[in-house]
């Protein structure tokens, strides 16, 4: 089973992706958890690159394609032999996450986006999308909080935009949402922690099955 965790900056889904791998650990799935960017050690550079503040005058086109070769890689080396080899993959965020920001805020061509999503993942679709949603007031305070307690100095380069990028990624999300309701879960992200991890692990239960052999 393929899932991924999407949402706006501080929404928590990398936090929700780390509970979940405890619980299917527990459950004894056999699972790996990774992301993107940075699901290899030459998409951790590509990462580096894409975040960097340094790069903050990154042409948006030229954004794009990094992503995508991340994607392309991490796929490749990643996600499909994990996925052949029987192996559930939860992954901090996915292709969703190049449409909403590159796309709706950066204001990319939908249709080329959704080309290159397409073949960057050699036609791969997640099962399950977790988008954690909350309000960008509520998000960007939490990211602040995350940085500060982890000691990040500054922001990284899209936690320097403005409020009406934010806005344009959550309503790509929610819009993507709409579209594919078979596929994507909203999940309130205002919720505690252990409230949103029960609301995620309730629907692993019931659409798959968690803990049968």
């Amino acid at each position: 089973m393929f899932i991924t965790f999407e949402g706006i900056e501080g929404c928590g889904k990398s936090t929700q992706a780390k509970r979940i791998a405890n619980r299917l650990e527990g459950a004894g799935i056999s699972f790996i958890l990774t992301r993107e960017p940075g699901g290899t050690p030459v998409g951790n550079e590509i990462r580096q690159i894409l975040l960097s503040s340094k790069n903050r005058g990154l042409p948006p086109l030229a954004e794009l394609f990094l992503y995508e070769a991340d994607r392309a890689l991490h796929m490749n080396s990643i996600v499909k032999p994990a996925l052949a080899e029987g192996k559930w993959v939860l992954c901090d965020r996915f292709f969703d996450a190049t449409t909403a920001y590159q796309g709706y805020a950066r204001g990319q061509d939908l249709h080329v986006i959704t080309r290159l999503n397409e073949i960057a993942s050699f036609g791969m679709t997640p099962d399950i999308t977790f988008l954690l949603d909350c309000s960008v007031s509520v998000g960007i305070e939490r990211a602040l909080k995350r940085n500060a307690d982890s000691e990040v100095t500054g922001q990284d380069r899209f936690e320097q935009e403005k409020t009406v990028f934010h806005e344009a990624v959550r309503n790509g999300y929610l819009d993507i949402a709409e579209k594919n309701p078979d596929r994507f879960v909203v999940v309130d992200a205002t919720h505690g922690e252990n409230r949103m991890e029960e609301i995620i692990f309730s629907v692993l239960e019931s659409r798959l099955p968690v803990g049968r052999s």
